[in-house]
């Protein structure tokens, strides 16, 4: 296997004194890293040419699998781990674009429902489609098998590391 930057990192680690546990969790993180800017970049390449930011794609992608159709404004920055500032402005561009609509909760006067309108439904589709142009762009050349591997692990790790909380 092909050293990487990470590695180059590894001596100095060693030198500092840290433990082989302690690198090999750096080195998890450092990689993981990296491979998530690179999937970012490209990710947001190809939105970029639809007109969408992330945080707009993000909306979208959550309102075409919401069960009901249809979510609330609060709900929908919850589950983005968006602030309700962030949440509106998103909304009001998406509003704009005129790729979600908003109507009353007769349930509660205080709240209002977010869902997708018909060409917002299309923008979504295309986004899904350009970011899984994205990954595979990303991960060509990488043998499926180690993909798969990669994604097994990640996920045993994250069974367990995914259980803290942190303040």
């Amino acid at each position: 296997m092909k050293p990487d930057e990470v590695d180059a990192l590894v001596p100095r680690w060693q030198e500092a004194g840290l433990s082989s546990s302690l690198i090999a969790t750096l080195e998890l993180g450092k990689r993981i890293s990296r491979l998530h800017l690179l999937f970012e970049q490209a990710i947001k390449a190809e939105l970029a040419e639809l007109g969408l930011t992330y945080a707009e794609f993000d909306v979208l992608a959550a309102l075409a699998r919401a069960p009901a159709g249809r979510m609330r404004p609060s709900e929908l920055a919850k589950s983005l781990f968006l602030t309700s500032g962030g949440i509106s402005n998103v909304l009001q561009r998406l509003g704009s674009a005129g790729y979600v609509d908003r109507e009353a909760d007769e349930g509660d006067a205080r709240s209002r429902w977010v869902q997708l309108t018909a060409e917002g439904r299309c923008m979504a589709d295309a986004a899904l489609e350009s970011t899984a142009v994205a990954y595979q762009d990303v991960s060509a050349g990488t043998p499926e098998e180690s993909i798969r591997q990669a994604a097994d692990a990640l996920r045993e790790v994250l069974s367990h590391m995914g259980r803290r909380r942190y303040r």
